[in-house]
């Protein structure tokens, strides 16, 4: 296929449109709901006092910002994909940012600015904590800024629109690579998302993750819901080449948000099953190792006993497992020597995976 050939076929998967809007349009936009920028973003994509103070000041000084990217969604909304924390600024600078429950966020207050040095202190309107406020000439100078906004259109191929965010990712500062893959799977389709996020929230799966708060906080029992969802029935052939784990969780969201209404209550009564059994029979130490001499669980989560015990046993859910097989799978697998303390250590999770997900099948085979 030649470059010119290659080019139109790309440039059809995905439609755009551009236009600039002033400040004041934008905020219209979001107090009337046709814009979201996701409390999930907000949460993930931190700036500074600094950061957001500068980014005032060059609004103030007349400095042009980069474009904002958003994606129409089904319902023709837009889900801003590049920009979230520029507009969550500005939108918070002028008192109209709302947290997840809906209820307005305190405005933001700018600190000394790198020019504008007299802007420390200074909020866009009148309020209790704030000494002094922006001029009403200088609120309609602030409105009447432009951005340029890039709209990807809704009949934009999905999977163009995830290459086009990978490429645009200019957020903040990102504490994993799973909080990435949500607020992708949010630009791509919100019910998928929430369907993943209440998968993950399930009292059987928390309990039997035993996850300490700072994981949580992480993303990472999302990150293990969707390794759940991804691997559990895929083929030992495509198990060996999988490759980067992250690079793969990353693409498999693709084929994720693909899923059904019948595939999605399949998958959701597969991960039930296996985390209530999980839950029943090993309870908070199921993902922990088994020291064979002492009888006893130690140390913190374990990826092998997620692939071997979660994986093996959900590959064959719902099915007539009992309590009694969960435990003796669990021994099993910690008394092989194959698994014995250490047989991980410095083995990339691709290369382990080649051993436990086929072993843990095998553990719970029928």
């Amino acid at each position: 296929m030649s470059l010119e050939s290659e080019l139109e076929l790309y440039r059809q998967r995905i439609t755009t449109d551009s236009y600039p809007m002033s400040i004041s349009e934008i905020a219209n936009l979001y107090r009337d709901g046709e814009m979201d920028i996701h409390p999930e973003f907000q949460r993930i994509f931190r700036w500074s006092g600094a950061q957001r103070t500068k980014l005032i000041e060059s609004v103030l000084l007349g400095i042009p910002l980069p474009s904002i990217f958003v994606a129409q969604n089904e319902d023709g909304v837009w889900d801003v994909v590049d920009g979230v924390q520029r507009m969550s600024t500005i939108f918070q600078f002028m008192g109209v940012l709302r947290n997840d429950e809906g209820v307005l966020v305190e405005p933001f207050v700018c600190e000394a600015a790198p020019f504008l040095t007299s802007l420390e202190g200074v909020s866009y309107e009148p309020f209790e904590g704030a000494s002094k406020s922006l001029t009403r000439a200088q609120q309609l100078d602030f409105k009447r800024s432009r951005i340029d906004v890039k709209i990807i259109k809704r009949e934009s191929d999905n999977r163009a629109k995830y290459d086009l965010f990978q490429r645009l990712n200019s957020y903040g500062s990102i504490a994993t690579p799973q909080e990435l893959r949500n607020c992708l799977l949010v630009s791509l389709s919100r019910t998928h998302f929430d369907w993943l996020q209440n998968l993950a929230g399930s009292e059987d799966f928390k309990q039997v993750l035993n996850l300490p708060g700072r994981l949580i906080k992480e993303q990472y029992h999302i990150e293990l819901a969707l390794r759940f969802i991804t691997l559990r029935m895929l083929p030992e052939e495509r198990i060996s080449s999988i490759g980067n784990i992250g690079e793969f969780l990353s693409a498999e969201v693709l084929s994720l948000v693909e899923k059904g209404d019948s595939e999605m209550r399949a998958e959701e009564e597969a991960f039930s099953a296996t985390f209530k059994i999980l839950n029943e029979s090993l309870g908070g130490d199921a993902m922990r190792k088994l020291n064979p001499v002492t009888g006893r669980t130690e140390g913190a989560f374990s990826s092998s006993a997620f692939e071997v015990l979660a994986l093996g046993l959900g590959h064959f859910a719902p099915s007539g497992t009992s309590a009694a097989d969960v435990v003796q799978a669990r021994e099993t697998l910690w008394n092989d020597p194959a698994f014995a303390p250490g047989h991980a250590t410095g083995q990339r999770a691709d290369q382990r995976m080649k051993r436990t997900i086929p072993y843990g099948r095998r553990l719970f085979a029928v």
